[in-house]
């Protein structure tokens, strides 16, 4: 677990696992190793194509930004910062904490710089990922807020991609807006019709 092609640095193992059972708590259904899996993907095709300037920090800071998770609680991201400081990674770990707290609030972001703006993006990159994986995603998140009453759920997660699919660009990086605008646009729409009928 944790591990891609271009891979930094090694977790020690203890941290490992304490990371492998934050992943795999039961009420993850999005939230969960499967995520961190992909983004680890996006790591290596982006080492690939365009290369990071800070490697182990984005590595870093994918392993930790949702290690603490509870649907519907505003802190999270700040805990998961606080977890990566304590970490003793041998990275700059207030770059890491910066670059998580940035998740709080995707969607808000203009272009910032080379590293935070194709993390932003990566973490993002399942919203214009093929309709069937989009809609497990949709369906995931709805199980993760399944304590929230549905009208509530539905009228946040509504305004939510609304003020996504508004927006003139979803992406902060022409890598991202390239490969993935039309499919995101594709998929808000079909989600933002589901949650607008009963």
């Amino acid at each position: 677990m944790f591990e891609c092609r271009h891979q930094p640095l090694r977790l020690p193992e203890a941290l490992a696992a304490q990371l492998a059972a934050a992943y795999g708590e039961p009420h993850r259904a999005y939230h969960n190793a499967r995520h961190i899996e992909e983004l680890l993907g996006w790591f290596d095709r982006i080492e690939d194509d365009v290369r990071w300037r800070a490697p182990a920090e984005v590595y870093a800071t994918i392993l930790f930004h949702d290690a603490i998770y509870e649907p519907g609680k505003t802190d999270n991201e700040a805990r998961s910062a606080a977890w990566a400081r304590e970490s003793g990674l041998p990275v700059d770990l207030e770059r890491v904490a910066k670059l998580i707290l940035m998740t709080a609030s995707h969607g808000t972001h203009q272009w910032t710089d080379h590293d935070a703006a194709l993390f932003l993006d990566a973490d993002m990159a399942i919203v214009g990922a093929p309709a069937a994986q989009f809609s497990a995603y949709d369906a995931a998140i709805a199980a993760e807020y399944a304590h929230v009453p549905r009208d509530a759920f539905r009228a946040g997660r509504r305004a939510f991609l609304e003020s996504l699919a508004h927006k003139p660009r979803i992406f902060l990086t022409e890598y991202f807006h390239e490969r993935l605008d039309a499919q995101a646009r594709q998929n808000l729409a079909t989600a933002i019709e589901r949650l607008t009928g009963t």
